[in-house]
């Protein structure tokens, strides 16, 4: 595995800590009705399904999740916007029923501020901003938390994202998009210590941009900073495979793979026991060669 010796490896994520010394598994619980692979399994007719969340939870926890990313705004190509309130009360209702019940770092999958600091005062410990903290008075909320930070790349807004990008030399150019976001969130207070990079696979980037940047990942991992990927069940693989969401299993192991043998530290995904197998061949292959 490539690229990781100069990054931080522990985050300081509010009253736990995660140790980066090998890949972690982010397991994904989305409080939708609309995101492009499970919406309306744990959200469905305007309320939480609480049974359904402790019962995913349980799972993913018990399966070997370090993570569990809660989002409560469907970021999917085309996906619409949430009222704040409601994000907040869906993102909430979750955080609440997850953190009395298990012990675990959970991540907030949201552009929001009100969302970042009611989270990081009920006890959420990390922020995961598929914005970048762009959004007013995203920055100064992340900073005040003083959790774990991930910034990803995204060309243009979900609605419209997906609608032929464009890039000279998408490696260069999300490598230099992170960094200069990273220095912004620097200077705002957040410490570099606990920021994480995401390309951000699948957001505005056609099939060849993701595998290029697949292919690519250690550029990114030299930047000097721990790195997400997500990849699961990702369209991306439907431009190879003829396969709908629930058919991308394999793929979807194939490409957490290439990622953590590129380096990536945090691998958010929705299947977290078939993951954490995968993971856990790659780790016993790498240390076996040295």
């Amino acid at each position: 595995m490539t690229g990781q010796g100069n990054q931080p490896t522990l985050l300081t994520c509010g009253r736990r800590t995660l140790s980066l010394s090998s890949a972690r598994i982010m397991g994904i619980l989305n409080i939708t009705p609309d995101s492009f692979t499970d919406g309306g399994l744990l959200y469905r007719n305007g309320r939480l399904h609480a049974d359904a969340l402790c019962r995913t939870a349980e799972a993913m926890v018990r399966a070997g999740a370090s993570v569990l990313d809660i989002g409560g705004e469907s970021t999917r190509p085309g996906a619409a916007a949430v009222p704040e309130q409601e994000e907040l009360d869906r993102v909430l209702g979750a955080l609440d029923i997850i953190a009395s019940r298990f012990d675990v770092i959970v991540s907030l999958d949201t552009s929001s501020p009100e969302v970042i600091t009611a989270g990081a005062a009920a006890g959420a410990g990390m922020i995961n901003d598929v914005r970048a903290l762009t959004r007013d008075g995203a920055l100064a909320a992340a900073s005040s938390s003083a959790l774990p930070v991930c910034i990803m790349h995204m060309r243009g807004e979900p609605g419209t994202m997906q609608q032929a990008p464009q890039y000279y030399d998408v490696v260069a150019e999300v490598s230099a998009f992170l960094q200069q976001r990273g220095a912004v969130c620097e200077a705002a207070g957040i410490a570099p210590q606990q920021l994480i990079y995401d390309p951000g696979f699948g957001f505005g980037k056609t099939p060849s941009h993701n595998f290029s940047l697949l292919r690519h990942l250690p550029d990114i991992v030299a930047l000097g900073r721990p790195v997400l990927t997500g990849l699961s069940r990702k369209s991306m693989i439907a431009s190879v495979l003829e396969r709908d969401t629930s058919q991308r299993l394999p793929a979807s192991l194939a490409l957490a793979v290439l990622a953590v043998v590129g380096g990536a530290s945090i691998l958010r995904v929705h299947d977290v026991p078939e993951t954490v197998d995968a993971v856990a061949m790659v780790t016993a292959w790498a240390e076996a060669s040295l």
